[in-house]
């Protein structure tokens, strides 16, 4: 069943995302009806709704045709975005000021605001304790072969995924740290592996790749370790919701590192993934098994919740921002002011989608394939 479910990465995709747009919305959701605001729309997806139905509280919870997003409309929204107010043809009563997100108080709008990305957090955190309960943690690896880099010297030497080396020129390899040191030391020399292969054993002659690292010349084998040939501890659920908690800490401060890089021009901007490159990677993370989906949707979700935060208008950090200017200034900016802002990040957010879908189409190679197509 489940490969019949995950087997399209469409699907894993759709899966995924709509898992962590749910939770983002329902932190908004939760705070703001909380805080006493009336909740008109929860909707996953954008677009014609496909079906729904209208709660006790008179919220419409929709499921919309285009799955890239979602929303949570409050009573008084302009629109989708909170980006104003919407009193529509007269003023609003005194009851209907009490149920309208744009009459609250500065922190309660905060604090609705800032729910969606710290549900992202917490569901981060909360995936991967349920990995580190039942998966566990790899406290060994074996001298297992995982992936195999391609044009590498475990390719040329005809390692597979799955192979287990037992030894290397008639030394006993148990670990993959092992073999990792051994091949450290043998740059450019050939080495005798006994591999083990759907249970026989076979001989293979291995030359490690001479790479420079600082004042040093090291052996590169090209292999990543196989986690299927591991040993694996579980921890208590505490002691798990801990771990992933520390998890989504240590993710949240490697983006934010990796994305200070790029700015100041130490990376490549092919490093950046749109919905095309995150469509094949949960693809690939279902097809290895639902733990695996699990992680990237913990890893997404950090993402997500970061994203949001960027002091953009439009997204969630935007309105922080709006709302830490109206609490120097002590009154919010004017509705001019805060028009071009929304502009200005409507054109930053698609033009950001845009580039990220051309270094999606440009990295996947699909511009390559029409050309071969036409000539």
């Amino acid at each position: 069943m489940y490969d019949l479910l995950f087997a399209n990465p469409v699907v894993a995709f759709i899966f995924a995302l709509s898992v962590l747009v749910f939770f983002h919305e329902l932190g908004h959701y939760w705070v703001a009806r909380r805080s006493g605001v009336k909740v008109e729309v929860f909707s996953i997806g954008f677009g014609p709704e496909l079906f729904g139905w209208n709660d006790k509280a008179e919220t419409r919870w929709k499921v919309c045709l285009l799955p890239f997003g979602g929303y949570v409309k409050m009573f008084g929204d302009a629109d989708a975005t909170s980006s104003g107010l919407d009193e529509g043809t007269r003023p609003f009563t005194d009851e209907e000021k009490a149920v309208s997100f744009h009459y609250k108080s500065l922190k309660a709008r905060s604090a609705i605001v800032a729910a969606g990305p710290i549900a992202n957090f917490i569901l981060a955190a909360v995936l991967f304790a349920l990995l580190y309960m039942a998966v566990g943690v790899p406290e060994k690896f074996y001298a297992g072969i995982g992936d195999v880099v391609t044009e590498s010297a475990a390719e040329q030497a005809g390692l597979q995924k799955g192979d287990r080396i037992l030894s290397l020129n008639g030394e006993t390899v148990e670990t993959f740290d092992q073999l990792r040191e051994i091949v450290l030391v043998n740059p450019a020399r050939e080495l005798q592996a006994t591999v083990l292969r759907d249970g026989s054993e076979i001989i293979l002659a291995i030359t490690p790749h001479a790479k420079e690292a600082g004042d040093k010349t090291v052996g590169v084998l090209g292999v990543r370790p196989d986690p299927d040939q591991a040993e694996y501890v579980t921890y208590n659920p505490a002691v798990a919701l801990w771990m992933g908690v520390e998890r989504t800490y240590q993710l949240s401060a490697q983006i934010l590192s990796h994305l200070g890089t790029l700015v100041t021009g130490g990376g490549s901007v092919k490093d950046l993934g749109g919905p095309l490159r995150i469509a094949q990677v949960s693809g690939d993370a279902a097809k290895s098994g639902f733990d695996n989906l699990i992680y990237l949707m913990a890893v997404l979700s950090v993402n997500l919740g970061l994203i949001n935060l960027f002091p953009i208008p439009m997204l969630d950090g935007g309105h922080l921002v709006f709302y830490a200017i109206e609490a120097i200034r002590g009154k919010p900016l004017s509705e001019k002011a805060q028009e071009y802002g929304f502009r200005l990040g409507l054109t930053l957010v698609l033009g950001l989608m845009v580039f990220a879908t051309w270094n999606d189409l440009v990295q996947l190679k699909v511009f390559d394939f029409v050309t071969q197509l036409f000539t």
